[in-house]
């Protein structure tokens, strides 16, 4: 519905691994099966340009192909618990490289029905070599064998066989580590090392996922509740940075300041200065009325990486970015813009409920006023 292009992480691969010990062939049946329970869902989303022009969009609003594909790179294998995971184009890199091929021919032999005769040193679409035996699939001989060989050598205390094997590979590892870890640990540090998770997802976000040029043509439609073709409205359509400013707030972060902080979101168009005097629009304000809206300086612009927070002058459109200075009059989500007519960017929905629910009460009757203003910033 928020038109965000899919890609999908296959999560607990390392439950396979450990405690059902899945063969690679049994774990690629698993994998294929919810690749494709997760296509169904996509398809029954995918419209046509005409079924767009039909309920009054246009035909630019179309995302185009949604399904995702391991050969094209969109779907990730791992276990976030242990931090790793990999896509097929990490393998492709490295054996494009060996059997010297270009790397999206290896990328779609990496999948599917495609086996490799060693013997006979050819590709095959029948698991069947020259010589009359069974081959196994290219994805468990080159993916999931060496995965699951690694694990069983640690899980069977063996340290010596799986750093001969870490070395065959390439995983460098430290002494200290060689000497103090074991099993679980030692795997999970091993597996870090080798295929880390956050290379796999950013690699994901970065080469699979669209730009913010491209992405915001066809998401201004949806995003921007004024009319699209308003100044606002070109500027997100556009990513334009020389056109007014149009910033989202998504969510409030707790700075090391008591009781304040960051307003986390997205710069949709022009540049977000510190000192920049901005209409902050709350989720109940209406263009022409006064309820809802403030008119303030930003005091500060920082980036958030990961655990640091980095000051700047400047961030332009295309990006995430905090300020300082704004929690006041936002609770939790809101649109900050600079030119007068200018509409909300749509709120986002979460669909979460309550696990429990509890009646909370002050032990003392006077610091009542406390407990509420804890509820307020804690919501």
């Amino acid at each position: 519905m928020e038109k965000i292009r899919p890609v999908l992480m296959i999560n607990k691969v390392d439950r396979g691994l450990l405690e059902l010990q899945s063969t690679g062939e049994d774990m690629y049946i698993q994998f294929n099966k919810v690749i494709e329970n997760v296509n169904v869902i996509i398809s029954s989303y995918e419209k046509s340009d005409e079924d767009i022009v039909a309920e009054g969009g246009r035909k630019e609003d179309n995302m185009g192909q949604l399904q995702i594909d391991p050969t094209h790179g969109t779907v990730a294998f791992g276990s976030g618990l242990h931090g790793w995971a990999f896509t097929l184009t990490k393998f492709a890199r490295l054996y494009s490289e060996k059997f010297k091929i270009d790397m999206d021919k290896m990328m779609e032999k990496l999948w599917g029905d495609n086996f490799y005769d060693a013997a006979a040193s050819k590709w095959k679409k029948t698991n069947m070599g020259d010589d009359g035996k069974p081959m196994e699939r290219c994805f468990v001989k080159f993916i999931m064998d060496p995965i699951v060989k690694i694990t069983t050598v640690i899980m069977n205390n063996n340290k010596e066989r799986a750093f001969k094997m870490c070395a065959s590979l390439g995983i460098e590892l430290k002494e200290v580590d060689k000497a103090e870890l074991e099993g679980k640990a030692l795997m999970k540090k091993i597996f870090q090392t080798w295929i880390n998770a956050a290379d796999a997802l950013l690699e994901m976000i970065v080469l699979r996922l669209p730009s913010p040029r491209v992405a915001q043509r066809y998401r201004a439609s949806y995003l921007y509740e004024g009319p699209v073709d308003d100044p606002s409205g070109t500027a997100i359509r556009e990513c334009d940075q020389n056109g007014p400013l149009m910033v989202f707030i998504s969510k409030m972060i707790p700075t090391q300041d008591k009781g304040r902080f960051f307003a986390f979101g997205r710069v949709f168009s022009g540049v977000v200065h510190g000192g920049d005097k901005v209409r902050i629009q709350g989720p109940n304000y209406v263009p022409g009325q006064k309820n809802d809206l403030s008119i303030k300086n930003i005091q500060r612009v920082v980036i958030m990486m990961g655990g640091k927070v980095e000051q700047v002058s400047d961030i332009p459109c295309g990006n995430t970015c905090a300020l300082v200075g704004v929690d006041q009059y936002l609770l939790k989500q809101g649109t900050l813009a600079t030119d007068d007519n200018a509409h909300n960017i749509r709120v986002m929905k979460y669909s979460v409920s309550p696990v429990v629910r509890v009646a909370v009460e002050p032990v003392n009757a006077s610091d009542l006023p406390k407990l509420v203003e804890g509820l307020k910033r804690l919501s």
